[in-house]
């Protein structure tokens, strides 16, 4: 088994509360610079910009898997992971169809910018993507699965859009393999302050709305970088693993 370092929730600047330097080479560039070596790009309820960054990683050891963070009507966010971009363009088509026919107020929620992989802008998406799709967690669930994908609730310990602080409950429903916790607090805390995560694996990840936001702190136990390996590895599964170790000083905020 390899040990690979990751950080699997990451905006680009599609996302209209990320800073304008989550550009593609510079995502690669400073992912590479942290010794990051798995990366999942997952813009807010879109995934225009997922390819350019693949394509700026292109020839280097970092990989990239497509992904998203879909806000369910329930207002919960949940990281939506993929093998390829077939997958993710399957389910984008089914986001379009769930999310509300409203404009992007740019002056209050930010620009939406799809780029090429030079960072190059091609044109601004207008549909507002900061909103709860129609969707709920039970059906982003089955849906997502059916596609082969992998779905995470994300930064469950957050007031805001958090699991635990938004409903307070876990369903039988929701087949969780994991959580996300987020940069602010540690895997022991998280298990104390929510009783509810037992011995579910825990993520944690930068949340990377800015280049000093990755932590890089979730190391994969892998014989390859797939999502078929990462699913084992939650399951803990011959012999692959997950584990979050101390921040390295480097990444410290």
């Amino acid at each position: 088994m390899k040990k690979f370092r990751a950080d699997l929730h990451v905006h680009t600047v599609l996302s209209p509360c990320a800073e304008v330097e989550m550009i593609p080479p510079l995502i690669v560039q400073t992912a590479l610079e942290l010794n990051i070596d798995l990366i999942a790009i997952t813009d807010h309820n879109a995934s225009t910009n997922v390819s350019a960054v693949q394509k700026a990683a292109a020839g280097s050891k970092l990989k990239v898997f497509p992904g998203m963070e879909v806000q369910t009507c329930e207002d919960v966010h949940l990281l939506c992971l993929f093998e390829n971009i077939n997958e993710l363009e399957q389910w984008q088509n089914a986001v379009d169809k769930s999310l509300p026919d409203t404009l992007n107020r740019a002056e209050f929620f930010g620009e939406q910018y799809i780029v090429d992989e030079q960072g190059e802008y091609i044109r601004t998406e207008p549909r507002m993507l900061l909103t709860s799709t129609r969707f709920s967690i039970e059906d982003v669930f089955a849906q997502v699965n059916t596609l082969g994908g992998l779905v995470i609730p994300a930064h469950v310990n957050r007031t805001t859009y958090g699991l635990f602080p938004t409903l307070g409950l876990l369903s039988d429903q929701w087949p969780i393999l994991a959580f996300e916790i987020s940069r602010h607090i540690t895997p022991e805390k998280a298990r104390a302050n929510f009783p509810a995560i037992g011995r579910y694996p825990l993520i944690q990840s930068g949340d990377v709305h800015r280049l000093d936001e990755f932590i890089g702190t979730t190391i994969f136990k892998l014989e390859e970088p797939t999502m078929d390996e990462i699913r084992m590895a939650l399951k803990n599964e011959g012999d692959r693993d997950v584990f979050i170790e101390n921040m390295p000083d480097k990444l410290h905020p």
